[in-house]
């Protein structure tokens, strides 16, 4: 099966969203022509300006400010059809969408998001950072076997709907992490979050990350790039 990378660079996260929309309803269309996908699937690689976003599932008081505030910082809000909670977007971090069917892959929900975590501890383990799984909680963890140090790295939250996903997730490269005080993340209460930066003590190339990670996700999933 083929996939399409595509990097839309910094771009406002409605715009996103409306191009993801676009990419979700093209592999539907061909569903519902012949019953299979004929069209390549789609990842976008993004950053977007600063935004906080609230999973359908999630609960508005884990933004921790006031709309009214929100301007004073640069910040965008929005309700996503996503799952998971709240969590924050903006420059130095990557975020990843992939649009695929899920049915032809023969692949669960569970499952893909196992993947997709995955990738993410595969191209962290590149750049010499050690990552896990979190019982009970998505994304990707650092320092997991020790409560009071364990911090997220990687965010993760998708929507499925006729078997095909949009949404997807946020990794913390070189993000800035003080936005991260405005919200409780994920609805997690006292855990941490982290980025590549932060752990290394430098910045990271983002066009190294993403190529870490596109050749783990081909391989992850089984997939040629188009």
């Amino acid at each position: 099966m083929n996939i399409l990378f595509e990097d839309l660079g910094i771009i406002e996260y409605k715009e996103a969203w409306e191009y993801q929309k676009s990419c979700y309803q093209r592999i539907i269309q061909a569903k519902d022509s012949d019953g299979e996908t004929d069209v390549s699937y789609h990842f976008l690689f993004c950053e977007h300006p600063h935004v906080f976003t609230l999973g359908k599932s999630g609960q508005p008081s884990n933004l921790l400010i006031k709309q009214d505030y929100l301007k004073s910082i640069g910040a965008a809000f929005y309700k996503t059809d996503r799952g998971g909670d709240i969590t924050y977007h903006g420059p130095g971090q990557i975020v990843g969408y992939p649009i695929i069917d899920l049915e032809q892959m023969k692949m669960g929900v569970k499952l893909y998001i196992n993947n997709l975590e995955e990738c993410i501890i595969l191209t962290l383990r590149d750049f010499k950072i050690t990552a896990e799984r979190m019982d009970n909680a998505t994304g990707v963890w650092l320092d997991v076997n020790n409560k009071d140090k364990a911090k997220k790295i990687c965010a993760i939250g998708v929507r499925v709907s006729r078997y095909v996903t949009m949404h997807g997730f946020a990794l913390n490269v070189n993000t800035d992490m003080k936005y991260f005080s405005y919200i409780n993340p994920c609805g997690l209460g006292e855990k941490g979050v982290t980025s590549m930066e932060q752990e290394l003590g430098k910045r990271i190339s983002m066009k190294d990350v993403k190529q870490s990670f596109q050749k783990h996700f081909c391989k992850v999933f089984d997939l040629n790039t188009s």
